[in-house]
C-alpha cells in the first residue's frame, strides 16, 4: 500500500476551555477524494487549516510526504494585496514557475474572469472564481477546498465538477452542496465532537451511516446507564450485608460514572419555526409581458408569470443573467421597462439576502435578534426569552454578546435566518439561503419551508435544495430568454431535453410550395395561436410525460408495505405530494386538450 500524502497524529486544539480537536488522527491517501462533514461550529474549517499547515495545533504531529504541494481555498478569499485578479491567480504558482502566465490565461478564460480587473471591483462570484483559479493553477498533489461552490452559478459548479473528476491528486472538500459531493467523493470524514470518523464510501452513503452510528451510540449509552444503576444499587444495599466493601467493584462504579459524565452527546437539532401572518390574497404576483434592460443588455423580454398563494418558485440562471433584477421587479422594488406588475393584497414580506445586509459587524447577537430592545424576541405574536431562542438555533448562550464579525459564515447565516423567521410573513424571498449552512440545518430548513403556508421566491445555485423545495422554476438562460418549468432543477433539465428533442423534426426545412406567382398563392388565414399559447402547447407534451413519470415513481415508493411503519412522515408528505401532482397532471392534460381544440378550429 502506498504511504499517505499527509497524516495527523494525536492532534489536540482548544479554543478556551473547549476542545475543538481531541487526540485526532487521520490519513489522506495520494488519490483520496474526501468530503469533510460536520455541524457548523464543530471545527471543519479549523481542521482544514491544520491540514494546510496554517494553524499550529496545541499538540500532536503533522506529517507531509516530502516534495508534496498543498493548495488551500479559504471560505472567504482575500485578494486585496494584489493589483489585478490575474496577479492574484499567478500567486498560486511556485516561485520557479512565475513566468508561466499562460496557465493563468487558460483558467481565466475557462472561469470567465476579468484578469485585468482590480480585486476591489470584483463581485463575490468573480472573486471566488479567481480564488479557485489560484488554488488550481499550481497543480498541487493535495487540494483543500472550503465551500468552493459558494457564490458560483450552476454552470461554473458543473465546470468545476468536470475539472475535479479529472484531477489526479488527492482532495478534501467542505461543502453543503449535496449534488457536488455525491458526484465527486469516494470517502467521507465526519468531524463530530472533536473526533474524526472515516467512511470509505462516497457521500451518497453518509447519512445512512451517520444514523447507524448515532443509533449504536444511543444503545451503548443506554447499556452504560443500566449498569451504573445496578452497580449503584449494589453499593448502597450490599454494604449493609458485608463488613468490608468490595473496593475493586466500587472503583469500577466510580470509573463508569466518570465515563458517563465525560460522554459528549450528539449536538441537538436546530428547532426552527416560522412566525405566521394573515393569509395573503390568492393572487400574489402577476407579471404581464415585462421587459428589463441594463447597460444596453436585455435581461428579460415579454415575460409573463402568475404566482399564487402557496407557490414555491425557484429562480435559476448564471451569474449576471439578471436573477436579482427579476426578483426586484416581481416584488415591486424596480419598475419594468415594459409590461405591468400587479401585487396581491395583504402581503407581509421577509427577505433573507446572501449579502447579509441586515447584519452589522458591530452588532451583537442579541442586538440582531431583539433590535437592541431588551432580552425578548417576539415570535408569532408571543414573547420568548432571547437565550431560549438562541438555543433553538443551536447557539450557546455564551455567544449572546458576541459581535457579529466574530461569528463564522455558517453562524452568521443561521443568525440571519433566526432574526427573519421571528417576523410574521406570508411572502418569503430567499437569496442564496444555503451558503455556509451545515447539512442538518439545511434539512430542517427544507422541512420548515415545506410547511410554510405562504409563498416562496428562492434564488439558488444548489441543485439538490432546489429539487427538494420548489414547485416551479423560472430559468434565465443568460441571453434574455426566460422560461418557466414545473418542478425543480432536475425537472427543468429533463423537460428542456425532452422539449428540444420534440422540436427537432420542426427544424427540418419544409418543401417549398410550387407557386409561380405570388398573386396565385392561396390566402392564409390571419387567425392562429398566439406566440404564448403556441409555446405552451409545444411544451405541454413533455411536461405531461415528466409528470406521469414522477407520479409512477411516487406510486412505486408508496407501494412499499414497510414505508408507513418505518417512515410515517415520508409516507404522509409523499401521499400529499402525489395527490397534488395528480391534480396538476389533470390540469395540464385539460389545458393541452383546450389548446389542441383551439388550434384545430383556427386551422379549419
Amino acid at each position: 500500500m502506498a504511504p499517505p500524502i499527509l497524516s495527523l497524529k494525536e492532534i489536540n486544539l482548544h479554543w478556551g476551555a473547549n476542545p475543538v480537536l481531541d487526540a485526532l488522527e487521520m490519513h489522506i491517501g495520494v488519490t483520496d477524494r474526501l468530503c469533510l462533514i460536520g455541524r457548523n461550529g464543530t471545527g471543519k474549517s479549523t481542521l482544514l487549516k491544520v491540514i494546510a499547515g496554517i494553524i499550529e495545533p496545541d499538540g500532536g504531529e503533522r506529517w507531509v510526504q516530502p516534495g508534496s504541494r498543498i493548495a488551500y481555498l479559504p471560505q472567504e478569499p482575500d485578494a486585496s494585496a494584489y493589483a489585478t485578479l490575474k496577479d492574484y491567480i499567478m500567486g498560486g504558482l511556485p516561485e520557479d514557475e512565475q513566468d508561466q502566465d499562460y496557465r493563468a490565461d487558460v483558467l481565466i478564460e475557462d472561469l470567465d474572469i476579468k484578469g485585468d480587473a482590480a480585486p476591489s471591483t470584483a463581485s463575490g462570484g468573480e472573486l471566488r472564481r479567481a480564488a479557485l483559479a489560484r488554488t488550481l493553477i499550481g497543480e498541487p498533489e493535495l487540494l483543500l477546498l472550503d465551500e468552493p461552490t459558494n457564490h458560483l452559478d450552476i454552470n461554473t459548479i458543473q465546470w468545476l465538477e468536470a475539472f475535479l473528476k479529472n484531477w489526479r491528486g488527492a482532495m478534501v472538500l467542505i461543502s453543503h452542496d449535496r449534488a457536488f459531493l455525491q458526484n465527486l467523493t469516494t470517502a467521507c470524514l465526519w468531524l463530530d465532537r472533536g473526533r474524526i470518523r472515516r467512511l470509505d464510501e462516497g457521500f451518497t452513503k453518509f447519512e445512512e451511516w451517520q444514523e447507524k452510528v448515532y443509533g449504536e451510540e444511543a444503545e451503548a449509552l443506554k447499556k452504560l446507564d443500566k449498569v451504573i444503576k445496578e452497580e449503584t444499587r449494589w453499593s448502597v444495599e450490599g454494604i449493609s450485608a458485608r463488613r468490608t466493601r468490595n473496593q475493586g467493584r466500587l472503583r469500577r462504579l466510580y470509573d463508569m460514572r466518570k465515563e458517563r459524565r465525560n460522554v459528549v452527546q450528539a449536538t441537538g437539532q436546530v428547532n426552527i419555526s416560522l412566525a405566521g401572518a394573515d393569509r395573503s390574497g390568492t393572487r400574489v404576483i402577476e407579471a404581464k409581458d415585462i421587459s428589463k434592460a441594463y447597460d444596453g443588455r436585455t435581461l428579460f423580454k415579454d415575460f409573463s408569470v402568475r404566482i399564487n398563494r402557496g407557490d414555491r418558485i425557484g429562480i435559476i440562471g448564471p451569474n449576471g443573467a439578471g436573477k436579482s433584477t427579476l426578483l426586484k421587479v416581481l416584488v415591486g422594488e424596480l419598475e419594468p421597462d415594459e409590461g405591468s406588475i400587479k401585487l396581491g393584497t395583504n402581503l407581509e414580506t421577509i427577505l433573507i439576502d446572501q449579502k447579509r445586509a441586515d447584519l452589522k459587524d458591530d452588532m451583537t447577537v442579541v442586538d440582531v435578534l431583539t433590535g437592541g430592545r431588551g432580552d425578548w424576541v417576539f415570535v408569532g405574536g408571543e414573547s420568548k426569552h432571547v437565550m431560549s431562542y438562541l438555543k433553538d438555533f443551536l447557539f450557546d448562550p455564551s455567544v449572546a454578546n458576541t459581535p457579529v464579525h466574530a461569528l463564522s459564515g455558517g453562524e452568521r447565516n443561521r443568525l440571519l435566518i433566526a432574526a427573519n423567521f421571528a417576523k410574521p410573513s406570508n411572502l418569503m424571498i430567499l437569496d442564496e439561503p444555503t451558503n455556509d449552512l451545515d447539512m442538518d440545518t439545511l434539512d430542517l430548513l427544507q422541512e420548515v419551508l415545506a410547511d410554510y403556508k405562504g409563498t416562496i421566491l428562492l434564488v439558488s445555485h444548489d441543485r439538490d435544495f432546489l429539487d427538494r423545495v420548489v414547485t416551479s422554476s423560472i430559468v434565465m438562460e443568460g441571453d434574455g430568454t426566460v422560461t418557466e418549468y414545473p418542478g425543480g432543477y432536475s425537472d427543468y433539465k429533463a423537460l428542456k431535453a425532452l422539449t428540444e428533442k420534440a422540436a427537432e423534426p420542426a427544424r427540418t426545412e419544409k418543401p417549398k410550395a410550387n407557386v409561380t406567382n405570388i398573386a396565385d398563392a392561396p390566402k392564409k388565414k390571419a387567425s392562429k395561436l398566439s406566440y404564448k399559447d403556441q409555446r405552451e402547447l409545444d411544451q405541454l407534451p413533455a411536461e405531461v410525460e415528466m409528470l406521469s413519470m414522477k407520479i409512477s415513481n411516487m406510486e412505486a415508493e408508496l407501494s412499499d408495505p414497510d414505508l408507513y411503519a418505518k417512515n410515517f412522515k415520508r409516507f404522509e408528505s409523499l401521499s400529499k405530494e402525489l395527490e397534488a401532482m395528480r391534480d396538476t397532471l389533470d390540469e395540464k392534460e385539460m389545458r393541452w386538450l383546450e389548446l389542441e381544440e383551439l388550434r384545430e378550429s383556427l386551422d379549419r
